[in-house]
């Protein structure tokens, strides 16, 4: 039997309603990307201010949330990265998702 390529595509999440200290992420939006391009992984990806690398709890609550909806799907969420100026933060080394 073949082996499985794991190609990861780039996928932009669609942010509606940018307020000062959150931005909307819509988990069905994720999932209908994914879905069209014939996904098999994801790593995402988002923003914080410089000197503000630590997740938040509803991030972190947001990214399980997407895990799961993902897992549905059979797309793999390899990681979600938090970048800050110069400094990132991976979900995954941290153990959190």
């Amino acid at each position: 039997m073949a082996q499985a390529k794991l190609d990861a595509e780039a996928i932009r999440a669609e942010c509606s309603g940018w307020v000062v200290a959150q931005a909307s992420v819509y988990p069905r939006e994720i999932v209908k990307s994914a879905l069209l391009l014939n996904s098999a992984a994801l790593i995402m990806s988002h923003i914080h201010p410089p000197g503000f690398v630590e997740p938040g709890a509803a991030g972190i609550s947001l990214t399980r949330h997407l895990k799961q909806a993902q897992h549905l799907i059979e797309v793999r969420l390899l990681d979600h990265t938090i970048v800050a100026g110069n400094t990132a933060v991976s979900l995954v080394e941290r153990g959190q998702i």
